[in-house]
């Protein structure tokens, strides 16, 4: 099976305040040392925006690119959405990518906020969302709708709705799922045609049910380690792993940690978390 990294578990997030960001060529380079041959791209303009430089800084590293994560408005500002989405999507597709991963963003920073949607607004961002669909393709791109915390897409509820309101296939995001409240091994199993992108995290239950309850804001959350190697937190990695295999999944199985460094975090924690995260995946994907 494919594996990819991601900036995230280096810390590197669009959320303003969330942590020390390292550099993109320390970030590749470790990503390389580990034997990993993808990544993602990372928030807006972290990595470079112009193909060529894309293209050049991640050959220096070994790296193809997977796809980009684009977390925006979907049930208002449609026509900056749309623009955005086609920005990133040309980016994407000039430097080898394939797939883009929509995020229906709140419109407020970060991921501690949610309000309510109306129907009209949820009815918008379906819509949206298959316009953003239509821009990708006509860069050659597959599009996926991420399930995440603090975006309009994160309940069990809102998962299922869009499945039925949506053809749009899902990015099984199995952090963010479980703690949105849904096991993300039934989740494949129940609808295993519907899956176009995989993110592999591991998370601790305790920890993620107190963003569930809204006890502690999802950075809290990161800073408290939320997220572990795998092997190490509460979701099942085996048993999703082996069950996209049966099937015959043919994408990325991407990993990510989300982290957040602060100053006295040691240089090397992230590393060697993907790298105990790499051993433990490889036990049962050869």
């Amino acid at each position: 099976m494919k594996i990819a990294g991601a900036p995230i578990s280096w810390g590197v997030c669009e959320v303003p305040g969330w942590g020390h960001v390292l550099d993109p060529k320390t970030v590749l380079g470790e990503m390389a040392s580990l034997g990993l041959e993808a990544t993602e791209l990372g928030p807006p303009d972290y990595l470079p925006s112009e193909p060529d430089e894309l293209r050049k800084l991640l050959d220096e590293h070994g790296l193809q690119l997977v796809g980009g994560f684009l977390a925006v408005t979907l049930h208002t500002d449609v026509e900056a959405t749309v623009k955005e989405a086609d920005r990133v999507a040309r980016l994407l597709a000039a430097a080898g990518a394939d797939v883009l991963v929509l995020a229906a963003a709140t419109g407020l920073d970060g991921y501690d906020e949610r309000p309510d949607l109306t129907d009209d607004e949820w009815r918008t961002l379906v819509a949206t969302a298959a316009r953003v669909r239509d821009t990708a393709a006509r860069h050659g791109l597959r599009t996926v709708l991420h399930p995440h915390v603090g975006t309009h897409v994160e309940r069990t509820a809102e998962v299922e709705r869009f499945l039925a309101d949506s053809d749009l296939p899902l990015c099984l995001d199995t952090g963010h799922l479980l703690i949105g409240g849904t096991d993300p091994v039934e989740l494949a199993r129940r609808h295993p045609e519907r899956i176009g992108h995989v993110h592999l995290k591991d998370v601790r239950a305790d920890i993620a049910a107190t963003v569930r309850s809204g006890e502690t804001g999802y950075m809290a959350a990161v800073q408290q380690r939320m997220y572990v190697p795998l092997g190490d937190g509460d979701v099942d990695v085996r048993a999703l792993v082996e069950l996209l295999r049966d099937r015959g999944y043919p994408g990325w199985l991407v990993l990510e940690q989300d982290t957040a460094l602060s100053a006295d975090d040691p240089v090397d924690a992230p590393v060697q978390d993907t790298a105990r995260s790499l051993a433990h995946l490889t036990q049962f994907t050869g």
